[in-house]
């Protein structure tokens, strides 16, 4: 039975069992993924980047409707210019609700001119930002709900590198809009946390990497089980678009050539961080060239096992927070009731 601290308002917006969301994953996020996810009791995002072909894309979706059995899932769409043209972003909203899906994330910019098309849809938007001054900026264009990602997360954690911990507490002062965090999470212990702290849920990545139902290679999945905290590190900071990578050959060359020439231009570092190049990762298992997005959370990754066993783990780790708690609550009340 579910707990009753984990009936927020994601879980009511999705129809999920526990208030987890599976961060999107470029590449990785598939049909084989974003259902595992739906059947676990959580919600994932289809990666729209990840199809450019927007009937690769449409097919992607019926998929995973078969596959999710029923479960919730979204689609994320990132709405760079590099991943997704501008004048190609509508055109998949559209396709988007053609197919029925009923939620979607958001990401990369405002999303503001595409909300009364996708509200007229009855779409759900989760959008997703770097620090809590987007979020609230992202709030007064009227999304429903924001996740926040901190400087801990693998990919792009934004230019302030603020913190997930103090993103929870300065976003339970200025927001009235739901919001998750994430960046680091990968224990049940901080779902706790998070909703003690204000949050509506969290946001999960680095520690799905490992799953079975994840499309990549068993040697990159093992490099990943194996790595520490420590293993990830900053880079393209000189080009206004930090990404937290796990520690390689590339991301140590990166870091390197911008060191020495702090004004080298995304055109000379193209040739390393070209994100083909960090695909080839998840189809050979060789982890020691790309850029390969890691977060923090490689500490808790663990060994490889279905995603179901993954979330079951998180939940257990939740429930043994709640336990530590809920003693010195009763305590507390006991002792109320005396005095």
């Amino acid at each position: 039975m579910t707990d009753p601290l984990f009936d927020t308002a994601v879980t009511r917006a999705y129809g999920t069992r526990l208030p987890v969301v599976a961060g999107g994953l470029m590449w990785l996020s598939d049909a084989a993924y974003v259902s595992a996810c739906a059947r676990a009791g959580i919600i994932g995002f289809i990666t729209a980047a990840s199809f450019p072909d927007p009937d690769r894309l449409r097919a992607e979706i019926r998929r995973t409707r078969e596959m999710a059995e029923g479960g919730a899932f979204g689609v994320n769409v990132s709405m760079l210019p590099k991943l997704v043209p501008g004048e190609r972003t509508a055109e998949i909203f559209e396709l988007i609700a053609e197919e029925g899906v009923r939620f979607v994330e958001t990401s990369g910019r405002n999303p503001a001119p595409w909300l009364p098309m996708l509200k007229a849809a009855g779409i759900t938007v989760l959008h997703k930002v770097p620090s809590v001054r987007f979020a609230e900026k992202a709030q007064s264009e009227g999304v429903d709900m924001v996740s926040i990602v901190g400087a801990e997360c693998g990919g792009h954690p934004g230019l302030d590198l603020v913190g997930s911990f103090v993103n929870l507490a300065l976003a339970e002062r200025r927001l009235d809009i739901p919001f998750l965090i994430g960046g680091g999470v990968g224990h049940g212990g901080q779902l706790v946390a998070a909703l003690a702290g204000g949050a509506a849920g969290v946001v999960v990545g680095t520690r799905f990497l490992v799953a079975e139902e994840i499309t990549a290679h068993p040697d990159y999945k093992r490099a990943l089980s194996g790595a520490k905290e420590t293993d990830t590190m900053l880079s393209m900071s000189s080009v206004r678009n930090t990404i937290r990578t796990l520690r390689n050959e590339t991301s140590e060359t990166v870091a390197r050539l911008e060191a020495e020439n702090p004004e080298i231009g995304i055109e000379a570092l193209l040739p390393h961080v070209s994100g083909a190049i960090g695909r080839r990762a998840y189809e050979t298992g060789d982890v020691s060239r790309g850029m390969l997005s890691a977060g923090q959370a490689l500490g808790l990754t663990g060994q490889i096992e279905p995603l179901a066993a993954i979330i079951g783990r998180l939940e257990e780790e939740a429930r043994v927070a709640l336990a530590r708690l809920r003693p010195a609550i009763l305590q507390g009340q006991t002792q109320g009731e005396l005095a």
